[in-house]
């Protein structure tokens, strides 16, 4: 089943779920600041990405710039970072199967589901 990690309050995702609501295809909606992934989801969501932790984090958010931005910080203090702060996570996130992929791009997100 295809899911999406989604915010409400952000219209590239907004956007991505009325994807995914036209497809007709079944799909799970993942309200992740409500119900923030474990570090052990995130960390199979960035396999599923192909990505390092840093390439998951939304660098414009203030949380980040006030407490990480410009700090030397593990693969495993990044993750940590998201799990205690999802706003932190980029978005929306697809997942269908083994694969995943960052939603904001609709030309990505139809072929992909």
């Amino acid at each position: 089943m295809i899911q999406i990690y989604h915010n409400q309050r952000c219209g590239k995702s907004r956007n991505c779920l009325l994807v995914l609501q036209e497809s007709n295809k079944e799909f799970e909606i993942i309200n992740y600041l409500n119900t923030p992934p474990t570090a052990a989801e995130l960390i199979l969501l960035l396999k599923k990405l192909n990505f390092t932790p840093i390439e998951l984090v939304r660098k414009k958010e203030s949380i980040w710039i006030e407490n990480y931005k410009g700090k030397t910080l593990t693969d495993d203090q990044i993750i940590q970072a998201m799990v205690e702060n999802p706003i932190l996570i980029e978005r929306p996130i697809v997942v269908k199967g083994d694969q995943a992929i960052i939603g904001r791009d609709l030309d990505l997100v139809i072929p992909f589901i």
